[in-house]
């Protein structure tokens, strides 16, 4: 018999916010999702009722490295168990494993890793995919990747990094206007995968050719792209004229000034905005100094930096973006939900069973309280994790 369990108080869904909701979760689906008035037959044994706080459905950080010491690029089984653990204490159900620039020897251990420790399951957050990031991304727009391994695109390596993902890669970050990309771009795009630009020097006209060949995605806008000028639009111009195309946006408020993220938003709207952390090792772990791809970084107050002042991914967790966007940006509650659950599970085609709380869809839902603080997760109807009381 499958067990059954409901949760009952103010649920965040579609957009909206549904003052005394009902969730109730059968086996590993969702069997209700709604106002409570609205369901007329028994209830579960177990309700729980919340009072501080909102029902959510769970988060999909399509674009995170690593968390509590780990990276992706470790390469390891234990490693990769450690971040979705990890993840799921900030309220993430589902994550991409993002690599970074590396040697090809070491992206295909990373990737050979994923696809075998992901099989296996993990005990917190599930890995849905591979977000490829680098090495085929331009020099002078790197940030913290390792230039002595960028390289330009060859269809011969496009195909071999998506061979050994097995139907995993998801993602893939490029710079549209390197030597090869465009081939490279055609040859994804057919394959399914999300092809974005980012870490690129293109022009808005570049950035226009890269679309019409397959690019619909574009890479932690703002950051390591090419900036808006009212002469010349740049990638940033092309994310925001391209209304119909998604982007990222790292909401900490650092990377980002508070106003353009409220301005990205009122462009692209909640069902074309995807928040990510973009987070290093260093998230969740307090002030140090962590390694990044064999270089140094430094964290202090929220701030990871490389010794040159480059910013050196994030340490941010999805739960305070979602946070930063409504205290920071002003933007509905709802909304900033959508945009780290429905939105990114729509981007990866995986709308159909993720990303909403409703009837038939995988029960990953998370409770958060009035300070944003993730006090519960549960993956395919499994608690994953409780905050101390």
């Amino acid at each position: 018999m499958k067990e059954s369990f409901a949760l009952r108080g103010t649920v965040i869904t579609h957009g909206e916010e549904l003052p005394d909701g009902l969730v109730i979760v059968e086996g590993s689906k969702i069997l209700y999702a709604g106002p409570a008035a609205n369901w007329h037959q028994g209830l579960p044994e177990r309700v729980t009722d919340v009072a501080d706080g909102w029902i959510c459905p769970g988060f999909l950080d399509i674009h995170m490295h690593g968390i509590a010491g780990y990276d992706t690029m470790d390469a390891t089984p234990e490693s990769l168990q450690a971040i979705s653990t990890a993840l799921a204490r900030y309220g993430v159900t589902s994550f991409l494993a993002t690599t970074m620039t590396a040697s090809y020897e070491k992206l295909e251990q990373a990737l050979k890793n994923i696809v075998a420790t992901s099989r296996q399951g993990l005990d917190g957050a599930e890995t849905v995919g591979i977000h490829l990031e680098g090495p085929w991304i331009n020099p002078r727009y790197k940030g913290a990747q390792n230039e002595q391994d960028i390289s330009f695109p060859t269809l011969a390596e496009v195909r071999r990094m998506h061979e050994l993902a097995e139907g995993m890669l998801k993602v893939v970050t490029i710079a549209p206007e390197q030597p090869g990309s465009a081939e490279a771009i055609r040859w994804l795009d057919g394959q399914g995968v999300l092809v974005s630009a980012g870490h690129t020097g293109a022009s808005f006209d570049e950035a226009a050719e890269a679309v019409q060949a397959g690019v619909s995605h574009f890479t932690h806008c703002f950051n390591a792209m090419t900036g808006l000028h009212h002469r010349e639009p740049g990638v940033v111009g092309a994310a925001m004229y391209h209304e119909h195309l998604s982007t990222e946006l790292i909401a900490d408020g650092i990377h980002v000034h508070p106003a353009v993220m409220r301005i990205l938003y009122r462009v692209k709207k909640a069902d074309r905005l995807a928040l990510i952390s973009d987070s290093m090792r260093a998230a969740a772990m307090g002030e140090g100094k962590y390694d990044l791809g064999g270089q140094e970084v430094t964290v202090k107050g929220e701030e990871a930096k490389l010794a040159d002042g480059t910013l050196a991914g994030s340490i941010l967790t999805l739960n305070r973006a979602v946070e930063n966007m409504v205290k920071l940006s002003r933007v509905p509650l709802p909304e900033a939900v959508q945009m780290a659950s429905q939105t990114p599970a729509s981007l990866l085609g995986l709308d159909a069973k993720k990303g909403k709380l409703e009837s038939g869809y995988d029960a990953d839902l998370i409770v958060l309280d009035s300070s944003f603080t993730c006090r519960q997760t549960i993956v395919a109807g499994k608690e994953v994790y409780r905050a101390p009381e």
